[in-house]
């Protein structure tokens, strides 16, 4: 099986109906969310495999704490790095950095973690299940104390959700919110409630599987 275009794999965002769509807009709504009730001051935000930055920078664009974020988005593809790059400049995001890259390298991340907002969406469904695990419990030292991790994964068997949820857990996060199974998607929203671990500089959170997934649920 050839590798999946990623760039071609954004095209379903303009159908307002697609699966892609609709887990967009519940993700966007989750992000505005935490901007809505964060405390006054300075946020960071980081977003791991960002590609073309809908979630952050849709949201972002129009909100009123838009000045006070700065945010660096990894993406490995050019091409959706690019469109991101345009959005967040069109937008006058002037605290938005796109970096094309590897996002499963900690070091991607050093100087700007431990992060208020931490974006792993269309990350897990597109790694094994121990990558997974892995990365969930580097979420605890990319979040600073009382930050917010969202992440995705689709709602196909074998259901990971549940047990995403149990791993978060025992990282030191708390469940803040976590979507009906009935909608065919996960989305879920976990607040971390330890202390950011040291960063491992160096290591590898995860690595993208050779043949995704047919549908486009990652």
């Amino acid at each position: 099986m050839a590798a999946r275009d990623w760039h071609d794999w954004h095209r379903a965002y303009a159908q307002p109906a697609s699966f892609l769509s609709r887990r967009l807009a519940v993700v966007q709504d989750r992000i505005r969310e935490f901007l809505d009730r964060a405390a006054p001051g300075p946020l960071r935000v980081v977003s791991l495999c960002a590609g073309q930055g809908r979630d952050l920078l849709e949201t972002l664009g129009t909100h009123p704490r838009r000045t006070d974020v700065t945010a660096r988005l990894v993406e490995l593809d050019p091409r959706n790095a690019a469109v991101a790059a345009d959005t967040a400049r069109t937008a006058g995001l002037d605290g938005v950095e796109v970096v094309v890259g590897d996002a499963a390298l900690v070091d991607r991340y050093a100087d700007l973690v431990p992060a208020d907002l931490v974006l792993v969406c269309g990350v897990f469904g597109n790694i094994t299940d121990d990558d997974v695990r892995r990365t969930v419990g580097y979420c605890a030292q990319l979040c600073a104390t009382g930050g917010t991790v969202v992440w995705t994964r689709h709602r196909d068997e074998p259901d990971l959700v549940p047990r995403i949820c149990d791993w978060f857990a025992a990282e030191g996060f708390t469940l803040s919110w976590i979507s009906d199974k009935a909608a065919g998607f996960g989305v879920g929203v976990h607040r971390f409630a330890g202390a950011p671990r040291p960063l491992d500089r160096g290591a590898r959170m995860f690595t993208f599987v050779a043949d995704p997934p047919p549908r486009a649920r990652t």
